[in-house]
């Protein structure tokens, strides 16, 4: 059970190396607005309700494709790196891989705020995520996040054994995928 978790800001192009990593591979992909998105239908992004039931179903989904005989799962994620809780989470959800004996590899991707707001309004990002579409808002949660988080990790602040950083402002997803691909052999 291979669990490559990728990782940095919003509209970093997480999901779209994702769905490439994917086609290279036997993982599934899981990004994280897949569970954001369904409960926006029920309760609003940030709500208290509406976070405890994304956690649920993340947790529900991580723990069932741990113990099955899945080759792996790609999973998406913005990790706020001032925010303990998000230390946490992402702890917790890398052990349920590996209590399974599971591997678990982490991708960080960064890339320019002026890249970042492109991609934040590409087709293939308002196709699947749906509490995107509102290009305006989701600018400004995007440039608000720089004054309360950081999204990427200082040099050497990160020890993990399987672990990659990518600036991906000049590369194509594609060729992120393939990176990542033959760095941990998937």
């Amino acid at each position: 059970m291979k669990f490559v978790l990728i990782f940095g800001p919003q509209a970093v192009g997480k999901m779209t190396v994702g769905q490439e990593l994917a086609a290279l591979t036997e993982l599934k992909l899981f990004h994280n607005h897949m569970s954001i998105d369904l409960v926006s239908h029920f309760f609003a992004y940030g709500t208290s309700e509406g976070n405890r039931l994304v956690h649920l179903f993340r947790q529900e989904i991580f723990e069932s494709v741990a113990k099955s005989n899945l080759h792996g799962l790609i999973f998406t994620y913005v990790w706020a790196f001032n925010l303990q809780e998000d230390w946490e989470y992402v702890e917790k959800i890398s052990d349920i891989f590996k209590k399974q004996g599971g591997t678990v590899y982490y991708v960080e991707l960064e890339a320019d705020l002026k890249e970042r707001l492109l991609r934040n309004k590409t087709p293939n990002r308002l196709e699947h995520k749906p509490t995107k579409r509102n290009v305006d808002w989701s600018e400004a949660e995007l440039r608000s996040s720089l004054e309360k988080y950081r999204l990427n990790s200082n040099e050497g602040e990160l020890q993990m054994e399987n672990y990659l950083k990518i600036n991906n402002t000049s590369k194509s997803p594609a060729e992120v995928a393939s990176i990542i691909k033959e760095k941990f052999q998937l």
